[in-house]
């Protein structure tokens, strides 16, 4: 019965899941990805991930430490943070340890409206680099930001602390693990790998979700089902993983970033892999958008709605025969050059 299906349908324009998409579907969905990935610039909207990203981050680690401190030691959030970041290259993870050590010594003796006014501070740092990635998955999927601007950033507020919460649920796991392990003998080589093993597991999945979450709910447009948001979020988790192992053998076997920069290394090194990191995120929401575009089949959440009327331009186009003028820009200058035509036939008559 698919194949059946499939010879009648072979683009996959009635595709109910990405599941059901034939060969040649993926063939068309990847050459379109690859022409978006260019006529997008998502080299340089990564670039502007990436840069606000990175001072979201350190408002981030404020906001941790200035959490953490409430429970425990904050202190203890250095080694518990370790740990968590164990999967990435050393002179990332030592940017971060530097600063959490930053905000632990300015966090120090500050009490009542001076805790206040530091997370405020903080909240406002992490909702910017929110807000690029809201941008970057607007620019992904050919919307234009349709909420208001204070529905836009109270969803970057929400963001912010919902990435708080899962850091500090994280950083508690990482705490109780530890625990734990204090109750049994050293490990063998074996078991040690198999941990390694399962923790890369756990990130990549992690990833995966975060990802899904984002795509989801980031971009100005009715929500897409889940099925249609996996492949992509899949691809950016694993592309992230990889990426993170290649940087991290590449810095730590071919360049010496130190060498190159002085004491701005171990920053240029975080910058670079937060801009591959970025990269790979905004390549996985182009995916998820031309998969999308593929299928006549609503993909949007509630009940099915014709073509035109679901709120989302990847769900309310049918991707053609042809990889041009499929977008809306496209479509414009398309129609600027048929109706400039007939005037330039009658100059030449």
């Amino acid at each position: 019965m698919a194949d059946r299906e499939r010879t009648i349908d072979p683009r996959g324009h009635m595709a109910a899941s990405p599941l059901q998409m034939p060969r040649r579907a993926w063939r068309d969905i990847a050459l379109r990805t690859y022409k978006r990935v260019w006529d997008d610039n998502v080299a340089l909207v990564a670039a502007g991930v990436a840069f606000y990203g990175f001072f979201a981050l350190l408002s981030l680690l404020g906001l941790i430490v200035l959490s953490y401190g409430f429970v425990a030691d904050p202190h203890t959030v250095i080694a518990n943070m370790h740990s968590l970041t164990s999967v990435l290259p050393r002179d990332v993870a030592a940017v971060i340890g530097d600063q959490l050590m930053t905000a632990v010594k300015s966090s120090e003796g500050t009490k009542g409206l001076g805790i206040a006014l530091a997370f405020l501070v903080a909240v406002y740092g992490g909702t910017n680099g929110a807000a690029a990635v809201i941008t970057a998955l607007n620019i992904a999927y050919e919307e234009k930001e349709k909420r208001s601007l204070l529905a836009f950033y109270l969803l970057a507020i929400g963001m912010t602390f919902v990435a708080l919460l899962v850091t500090l649920v994280a950083l508690g796991a990482v705490a109780a693990v530890s625990a734990i392990q204090k109750f049994f003998p050293a490990a063998s080589d074996v078991t040690v790998l198999a941990g390694k093993i399962a923790g890369y597991l756990l990130v990549t999945l992690f990833a995966a979700a975060v990802a899904a979450t984002l795509y989801r709910y980031g971009p100005s447009r009715e929500n897409a089902r889940w099925k249609w948001i996996t492949p992509g979020s899949l691809f950016a988790a694993v592309a992230l993983l990889l990426l993170t192992i290649a940087f991290g053998y590449y810095v730590a076997w071919f360049t010496d970033y130190s060498r190159s920069y002085g004491s701005l290394g171990a920053v240029v090194a975080l910058l670079t892999w937060m801009y591959l990191s970025a990269y790979a995120f905004i390549f996985g929401a182009e995916l998820n958008s031309e998969i999308e575009h593929q299928t006549a089949k609503d993909s949007t959440t509630g009940s099915p709605e014709p073509l035109g009327e679901r709120g989302a331009w990847a769900a309310d186009n049918v991707a053609t025969d042809e990889t041009v003028q499929d977008r809306p820009e496209e479509q414009r200058e398309g129609e600027k050059l048929t109706q400039a035509a007939p005037k330039v036939a009658e100059e030449k008559g």
